[in-house]
């Protein structure tokens, strides 16, 4: 502990409050702290070995809630709170506690930073929270507790702490509204976003990252002439920055400005020479000119200061291709195919600005000139078969698939597209014997079983369903996904204790897992059993996906057997307003509606869902639709 004690020490030291109104907060604190780790130091000697004859502290961890960031609402998810129990957070070294008052806004803050050195972010936000208890208006501390949500990546809590932050700093000072429009970014919710950043631009215009951010929000919306401007006040408050040139040229580009462009990119480059993206979009201007020898010349220049450039070779031979020259492209993609055997780069520089980009014809190009070079290659097999799918051509899809190896590393990949590509079509059945042969010769791969076992679930084959899944887990017992599937396969086959067992264990080989956790929860819903229980899990799977549309209709669901009418109503309408179209959550919406006696909006949403209806499932709604109906017609 005195290692760890003295590495936070030093951080503490190292990351000392820049401004005046932390550093002064954090003054009254740095003594005690220094006292503190002193007397832990010289604790840990003089006890050393007689830990038995201090008395164990009683545990101090109260049950109450002391949150300091208002949670999402409650009625939708879990409100977060800090351990109840002794035995969730890791107890104090006893020898300390003998010593000092566990009380003490420095024993819980050094605490904080302990925990957060081991990565224990939850616990650390516990500390930190009884931190700020004894100091609650210490912009310092809060600022530390808004990261350690943003560690654990749960932004809303960040996002409401620092609302109330935001105003509470002296004149001059923006981190806190920095963090709120990052937020606000992240979440996109970019009209709050952009307003924080114009509001810090206005309070300290030296703020060189804030222009890029405001101007990409601008920019991203087509909002050209306000990213014009934030773009012109980065570069005349910061003449080199570069970045500013890069996207006024992108700015004149998208508006046919191409020799205004043509100077943005090349003042980009007199600044920062070794860029590559305004080379690139120099190219693009000199092709759609038609400017060949210029634009030549650029690639040439590329691969003289890197003949390693791959990009560079890629865009250079698809170029020779387009212009006509031939014989120079396939002596480039020839090159390329044979280095891609023992150089991983040359198929991910493909992949990153072709493939992805969804930039087909060019990847199809430089992809079957490789093959000239290199025709048993399964990586540039696999990446041919993502680019023919992606451009909808399935049988040149599954061609490339097949020629994947099973030594490769994309193997097991290419089945499974070759499996879904035969599902696209509607070939079910061919995707069955493909995997039924690949599983012959390859017999201890749990996850082609996987797939194996959801395609007889699809053809109602439940039987051979869990029998291929329970062999799938004979090799690989501990795997959450196909106990999952699993559990979907018993609920279909109706087997609904067999489905709730296998959920339970996906859930405990996997507690982060919402589509489990959803799934169990909403099974018990409509067995109208344990509905506490449905609630609990529903709730905790919306804390990993909070804008499940379907999640929340199972949130709703839960309300309405539990006779929450009302609360069931105003779920479902958030349910609903995420996914407007689905039959079934229309038809839980219109059933909450009845039970508040609003019979004309339940018939309204009633009608919506038999439109979505499959033909097997119309004939009892019809039937509700016209009882209700009726009813109307005699009031």
């Amino acid at each position: 502990m005195t290692g760890i004690l003295f590495s936070v020490f030093l951080r503490f030291i190292i990351c000392y409050p820049k401004n005046n109104q932390d550093k002064k907060q954090m003054r009254t604190l740095f003594p005690k702290l220094t006292i503190f780790i002193m007397v832990v130091i010289f604790n840990q000697m003089l006890f050393s070995g007689c830990a038995t004859s201090v008395k164990k502290a009683e545990p101090f961890i109260q049950s109450e809630d002391t949150e300091v960031a208002v949670s999402p609402p409650a009625d939708i998810q879990e409100t977060p709170v800090a351990p109840a129990d002794a035995d969730i957070v890791e107890q104090p070294d006893e020898k300390t506690v003998a010593y000092f008052n566990p009380t003490e806004q420095y024993y819980y803050y050094i605490e904080a930073q302990l925990q957060r050195k081991r990565g224990h972010t939850d616990k650390a936000i516990y500390y930190l929270k009884k931190t700020i208890e004894n100091d609650p208006e210490s912009l310092y501390l809060q600022r530390e507790l808004a990261n350690l949500y943003l560690r654990k990546n749960d932004k809303q809590s960040a996002l409401k702490l620092v609302e109330k932050m935001i105003g509470k700093e002296p004149a001059g000072s923006v981190e806190s509204l920095i963090i709120y429009g990052r937020l606000k970014q992240e979440l996109k919710q970019t009209d709050g976003a952009k307003k924080a950043y114009e509001k810090v631009l206005a309070d300290d215009p030296k703020q060189k990252e804030i222009y890029l951010l405001l101007g990409g929000l601008y920019f991203d919306e087509d909002d050209l002439t306000r990213a014009f401007q934030v773009y012109e006040r980065l570069i005349q408050n910061f003449p080199e920055a570069y970045a500013g040139h890069f996207f006024l040229g992108k700015i004149y580009e998208k508006r046919s400005d191409l020799d205004a462009a043509e100077r943005e990119f090349q003042k980009t480059l007199d600044i920062e020479p070794d860029l590559e993206e305004p080379r690139f979009e120099l190219l693009n201007i000199y092709d759609t000119r038609g400017e060949k020898e210029k634009a030549i010349r650029i690639y040439e220049e590329m691969l003289e200061e890197n003949p390693d450039n791959i990009r560079a070779m890629m865009g250079l031979a698809y170029y020779y291709h387009k212009i006509g020259l031939s014989e120079n492209a396939e002596e480039l993609l020839t090159e390329l195919g044979e280095r891609s055997a023992t150089e991983p780069g040359v198929i991910r520089n493909l992949v990153q600005f072709y493939i992805d980009q969804k930039q087909y014809e060019p990847a199809v190009v430089i992809l079957e000139g490789m093959l000239k070079g290199a025709p048993d290659n399964s990586d540039i097999h696999y990446a041919a078969g993502i680019t023919f799918d992606g451009m909808q051509n399935e049988a040149m899809a599954i061609k490339h698939f097949s020629k994947v190896t099973p030594d490769s590393r994309f193997y097991q990949n290419a089945v499974v597209h070759i499996s879904f590509l035969y599902q696209e079509q509607d070939r079910v059945e061919d995707a069955i014997l493909f995997l039924e042969n690949v599983i012959r010769e390859i017999p201890d791969n749990p996850e082609f079983m996987l797939y194996l076992g959801t395609f007889y679930e699809e053809t109602e084959d439940f039987e051979a369903s869990v029998d291929i899944l329970e062999k799938g887990l004979e090799i690989d017992p501990d795997n959450p996904r196909i106990y999952f599937r699993l559990g979907v396969v018993y609920d279909k086959w109706g087997r609904k204790e067999d489905c709730i067992e296998a959920m339970k264990e996906s859930i405990r080989l996997d507690p982060e897992n919402a589509n489990a956790l959803n799934y169990l929860g909403y099974t018990y819903a409509d067995l109208e059993q344990d509905l506490d229980e449905a609630e609990r899990l529903v709730i905790e799977a919306l804390k990993y996906k909070p804008d499940d549309g379907y999640i929340i209709d199972s949130l709703g669901w839960v309300y309405f057997k539990k006779g929450l009418f009302n609360k069931a109503v105003k779920t479902l309408e958030k349910a609903v307003r995420l996914v407007p179209d689905d039959p079934i959550i229309l038809e839980h919406l219109g059933d909450a509606y009845l039970k508040t006696n609003d019979r004309k909006r339940a018939i309204e949403f009633y009608e919506r869902s038999l439109l979505k209806k499959e033909d097997n499932g119309k004939e009892f709604l019809e039937k509700k639709i016209q009882e209700l109906t009726e009813e109307e017609f005699q009031q």
